[in-house]
C-alpha cells in the first residue's frame, strides 16, 4: 500500500540518474513490506508498491495502494527512499543474540503476561491505542500495564476523578497536538494543578493526529499532506490520498492499511517514541 504524493517533489523527475557516474545504486534486500518505486524507462507513470513476496525465477511481487499485485525481475530499475537501488533476494539469517521486540527492547520470549498493575496508560483514541499496542505491546504485557483510550481529551478530568490516581496507581496520559496555547495544553495544565497532579503524567506529541507519527515513507509519501484547518483532518488526508472517506468505516479501513505498514519503532517519528517510553517508565516506577 503506497500513495502518490501530490505535495512533494517528483522523485522520478531525473530520468538520467544511470548516466551519472557519481550515483551508485544501493543494494537492498527485498524484505517484506519494503516500499519501492519501479522506474519506467518509457517515461510513463511509475509503479509504487510494497514487497509482499518473492516468486520463482528471481521475481519480486509488489502490492500497490489498491491491492493490485505486479511482478518485476529483481535487480536494477528501482528506487528505495528516492534513491536508485538494486533489489536482491533476501538472505535468511540465523538470529544472533537475543531477539528484540518491536519497541527495540530485548524480547522476553514466551513469558506469561504479568498481572495488571494498578497504574494505567491512557491515550486519546482507538488508533492511538492500536499503534501503541503494535509497537510496545510486548513490553506492556511484561510490565503488566494496561492501555485504555479516552475518546477525546475533553473527558480526561472526569476520567481521572473516577480513576483516582495515587502512589502505586499512577496515570500516564498521551495527548495528541500538545503544543503551547492549545486546548490540550490547557487541560494538561489544569490536571497538573489539581488534586491528582503528583500521580499523573501528561505528555504529548506535536502531531494533529497519531497517524502523522508514522513516518510518511512507510506509505510511499515524502510528507503527510497539509489539510486546511476547517476540514476534518483524517477525511482530508484520505481525500488527498485519493482513498474512500465517505464514512467512519472508510477511515477505519485506511488506518488499518497504514498500521499494517508499521513494523517496529523505526517506522515511527522520534517525537512519539520518547513520549511513550516516558509514560511506561512513569507508570512502572515503584511507589515511593
Amino acid at each position: 500500500m503506497t500513495w502518490e504524493d501530490p505535495y512533494g517533489t517528483d522523485v522520478l523527475a531525473d530520468k538520467n540518474w544511470r548516466r551519472r557516474g557519481v550515483v551508485q545504486p544501493q543494494t537492498v534486500p527485498a524484505e517484506r513490506d519494503l516500499v519501492v518505486e519501479v522506474l519506467d524507462e518509457a517515461g510513463g507513470e511509475a509503479f509504487v508498491g510494497a514487497v509482499v513476496g518473492i516468486a520463482e525465477g528471481g521475481l519480486v511481487q509488489l502490492e500497490d495502494r489498491f491491492g493490485k499485485v505486479r511482478v518485476f525481475p529483481l535487480g536494477h530499475g528501482f528506487l528505495v527512499d528516492g534513491k536508485p537501488a538494486v533489489l536482491v533476494k533476501p538472505t535468511a539469517q540465523r538470529p544472533q543474540g537475543k531477539a528484540r521486540s518491536a519497541s527495540g527492547s530485548m524480547h522476553a520470549g514466551e513469558v506469561k503476561a504479568r498481572v495488571a498493575r494498578g497504574s494505567r496508560i491512557f491515550v486519546e483514541g482507538r488508533h492511538d491505542a492500536e499503534l501503541v499496542e503494535k509497537v510496545w505491546g510486548h513490553d506492556l504485557r511484561v510490565e503488566g500495564v494496561v492501555v485504555e483510550y479516552l475518546e477525546g481529551v475533553d473527558n480526561l478530568e472526569q476520567l481521572l476523578a473516577e480513576f483516582q490516581p495515587a502512589p502505586g496507581r499512577r496515570a500516564g496520559v498521551l495527548v495528541d497536538h500538545l503544543v503551547p496555547g492549545s486546548k490540550e495544553s490547557r487541560i494538561a495544565e489544569a490536571v497538573a494543578r489539581g488534586p491528582y497532579g503528583r500521580d499523573v503524567l501528561i505528555v504529548g506529541h506535536p502531531f494533529v493526529d497519531v497517524w502523522q507519527a508514522v513516518k510518511p515513507e512507510r506509505i510511499g509519501l515524502k510528507k503527510w499532506p497539509e489539510i486546511p484547518r476547517h476540514l476534518e483532518w483524517k477525511k482530508g488526508v484520505a481525500a488527498a490520498l485519493r482513498q474512500p472517506h465517505e464514512n467512519q468505516e472508510d477511515i477505519a479501513r485506511l488506518w488499518q492499511r497504514i498500521l499494517s505498514r508499521v513494523r517496529s519503532y523505526a517506522d515511527l517519528e522520534p517525537a512519539l517514541l520518547g513520549r511513550v517510553e516516558q509514560l511506561i517508565d512513569f507508570v512502572t516506577e515503584p511507589a515511593g
